[in-house]
């Protein structure tokens, strides 16, 4: 496994060159083609709701810089983090609907809708565009707890309880370990982070014995054996790391603890320009070098191609499964 990870990351961060990929993408055949004749004419911004050097924040710079290529009009990002991704939610969401103002966002905002925490309904606030990567998450551990396998270590949490972390209350992480203590009937005890980063340092001074993190930032850890990784948290594992199985795999199956980065409009964007962005942004995930570079951070690129009706479609039963399960759980989720 670990000879994998090393050929798959190389050292000194991958994610910092990522996206330097993006402008070799460029668009085949004329550009005029693929979107409306009057669009766009001035600047597009992408709210983003997470700070800068994050998974959701590379990914969306990366769009950005393929829509300023092929569309020879400027695209930006604007990152707006704060309260949970409320800030960025909030401020999209008041956004006007013309195509000029996008927002990049997670399955966060599932949870912000099922839980009210944003004053609106988020399913009728937004027009979803496109997937862009789906992040599954690792299910780290201390390098010294004895537990080998997922099964060991429900086992040895129903004799001591161990402290798991999270990026903070009501986060996909957090809603997805007490799910798992659920299931599992295990002694978990919430400490909540604000941000990954602070998670993963948790993890290293010991105040949590686990953490779902993501490999893209938890991978340097793993290699040098401050941290373990012990179970892929997505539904299948993951190519950079093939030789880790899933949780599903160990006895609890369906169970993911999973991140996807989407790309949404303000509700009442114009069809035609919600269809174009798709089909542009669509094939630049796809594309073979952006996939690859996915794949060997930990990141998943789409199965299939949805149409912004079939994404629709998709987000509702995603939004419905999130809205189940935290009618399941008798836990604070803000």
């Amino acid at each position: 496994m670990n000879q994998a990870l090393r050929r798959a990351w190389p050292a000194g961060g991958g994610c910092l060159l990522l996206w330097s990929i993006a402008s070799a993408v460029q668009a085949a055949g004329a550009a005029a083609q693929d979107k409306p004749a009057d669009y766009p004419v001035r600047p597009i911004r992408i709210i983003v709701s997470s700070v800068a050097g994050g998974g959701l924040d590379i990914i969306s710079r990366a769009v950005a810089q393929m829509l300023t290529d092929r569309w020879t009009q400027t695209a930006v990002v604007d990152n707006r983090p704060g309260g949970g991704t409320v800030v960025a939610t909030e401020l999209a969401a008041k956004s006007a609907a013309d195509g000029y103002t996008l927002f990049a966002g997670t399955d966060t905002l599932n949870i912000l809708g099922v839980t009210k925490r944003v004053p609106f309904d988020v399913r009728k606030a937004f027009d979803p565009i496109v997937p862009l990567t789906q992040q599954p998450y690792i299910l780290i551990v201390q390098p010294g707890l004895p537990a080998k396998s997922v099964k060991e270590l429900i086992a040895y949490s129903q004799k001591q309880a161990l402290r798991f972390g999270s990026s903070g209350i009501g986060t996909i992480g957090h809603l997805g370990m007490e799910r798992l203590a659920a299931l599992s009937k295990g002694k978990f005890e919430h400490v909540p982070y604000k941000g990954g980063a602070a998670s993963i340092l948790g993890m290293l001074v010991g105040e949590i014995h686990m953490y779902p993190g993501l490999l893209l930032s938890a991978g340097s850890s793993i290699r040098s054996g401050k941290m373990r990784a012990l179970a892929c948290l997505g539904l299948k594992r993951i190519p950079a790391m093939p030789d880790m199985p899933t949780v599903a795999e160990q006895g609890f199956p369906g169970f993911k603890i999973v991140n996807s980065y989407n790309l949404y409009a303000p509700a009442g964007t114009p069809r035609a320009i919600t269809a174009a962005l798709n089909r542009v942004v669509a094939e630049f995930v796809a594309s073979p070098k952006v996939a690859q570079r996915l794949i060997s951070e930990g990141s998943q690129p789409p199965d299939t191609r949805m149409t912004p009706d079939e994404f629709k479609t998709f987000t509702l039963r995603e939004y419905d499964e999130v809205e189940q399960q935290v009618n399941s759980l008798k836990v604070k989720l803000f």
